[in-house]
């Protein structure tokens, strides 16, 4: 009898330190930390470069220099930093120049996996796409010719506004003019390039984008008017159902904000 109770004993010593073998393997699999990265960001990661959207005729954002075609600007080293970031090398990105018109259908095509492209947050956009916090925080302005002598807006009345398809700038302009009781109309062109040559030829009578970008387009016969309005807050975008992607991003933005590393940027740029 006292030998069976031995080996009852023996038996029940070995099944309990081979569970506890068992519950401390069973952390190393879970912690893995491959299993944490989400498919859409494992499909980047797979290819190897990350496809961004981004504008090429804005100045200091993203502009596509005519003598050596480079492309750079404060979204650009956003681009870089994103692709540091989910692949390990800043050099790593495959840049897709876009328009206001065509950046929403070239993330819905997959052509391209993000859009760093003075892309306005707005409430009913964000039913389309998934957008990062903000970035960066302009307001809606208005180029004109020095010679007419304008001053405000409330001088544009009866006037013609030109503004890029499909932004934002029209409703901003729309909206203060009825504030001020003041008449405008609008013409509406694919490029920034193509709004500030109709302005120079006089089909418009201003120019109107975030004010940012319109620094861009200052020459001597133009002017920027003191108005300022509707806060436009850019945001880096992505396509609906890619969530982890998206979460990545706005996790990177936010770090970016807490280091001052964002800062830093909008300060080189001298934005």
């Amino acid at each position: 009898m006292k030998k069976i109770g031995v080996l009852m004993m023996s038996a029940l010593l070995v099944g309990s330190l081979l569970a506890g073998c068992g519950s401390a393997a069973a952390p190393s699999t879970s912690g893995n930390a491959a299993s944490t990265v989400s498919s859409d960001v494992k499909a980047i990661k797979d290819r190897g470069v990350l496809k961004v959207g981004v504008k090429v005729d804005v100045p200091k954002f993203g502009y596509k220099d005519p003598q050596t075609n480079k492309i750079d600007g404060f979204e650009i080293d956003l681009a870089k930093e994103m692709a540091k970031k989910i692949i390990g090398d800043p050099e790593k990105i495959e840049l897709t120049p876009v328009t206001a018109k065509t950046r929403g259908p070239l993330l819905d095509n997959g052509n391209v996996d993000m859009d760093i492209s003075t892309f306005t947050i707005t409430e009913e956009r964000k039913q389309s796409y998934n957008f990062s916090d903000p970035y960066y925080t302009d307001g809606v302005g208005l180029l004109v010719k020095k010679a007419p002598g304008y001053q405000s807006l409330k001088d544009l009345n009866g006037k013609k506004i030109g503004v890029a398809q499909s932004s934002t700038s029209k409703q901003a302009v729309q909206a203060e003019a009825d504030k001020l009781g003041v008449k405008v109309t609008f013409q509406e062109f694919a490029t920034y390039p193509e709004v500030k040559a109709a302005l120079d030829s006089g089909r418009v009578d201003a120019f109107s984008v975030d004010r940012s970008i319109l620094f861009g387009y200052l020459d001597d016969s133009t002017t920027m008017l003191q108005d300022k309005f509707s806060p436009q807050e850019y945001g880096i975008t992505t396509k609906k159902g890619n969530d982890g992607l998206a979460k990545l991003v706005n996790d990177t933005v936010g770090e970016f904000k807490k280091s001052g590393d964002l800062d830093k940027l909008i300060k080189k740029w001298g934005l």
